[in-house]
């Protein structure tokens, strides 16, 4: 299987999910029960990408300067900073520690 097939098959798939998400009923997605696991999975699903993309270099596990900077940004959005200035900070960070080596 060539790497353009599976692209293709992959986006196929993902059309297909959100295509046949609208044909779910709408009183089953007012549950309760449905909108508090569907609002916990997105919220563990991007903690997990997050965590992979800043802790992970190829295969192995690597503290450098995205870890620092992602505790900058954990921090300026807890006092609940505009958007911009977390990534212009969180940015900085880790553009200061790589200049300096770390």
């Amino acid at each position: 299987m060539t790497l353009t097939i599976a692209i293709l098959l992959a986006s196929a798939a993902v059309y297909s999910w959100k295509f046949f998400g609208y044909l779910v009923p709408e009183q089953f997605l007012e549950k309760p029960l449905v909108s508090r696991v569907a609002a916990l999975l997105t919220v563990s699903l991007l903690s997990a990408l997050m965590a992979t993309q800043a802790l992970t270099k190829g295969s192995e596990i690597q503290f450098d300067s995205r870890v620092p900077s992602l505790l900058v940004a954990a921090v300026l959005l807890r006092f609940k900073a505009p958007f911009l200035l977390v990534v212009l900070a969180a940015a900085g960070v880790a553009a200061l520690l790589r200049f300096f080596g770390f």
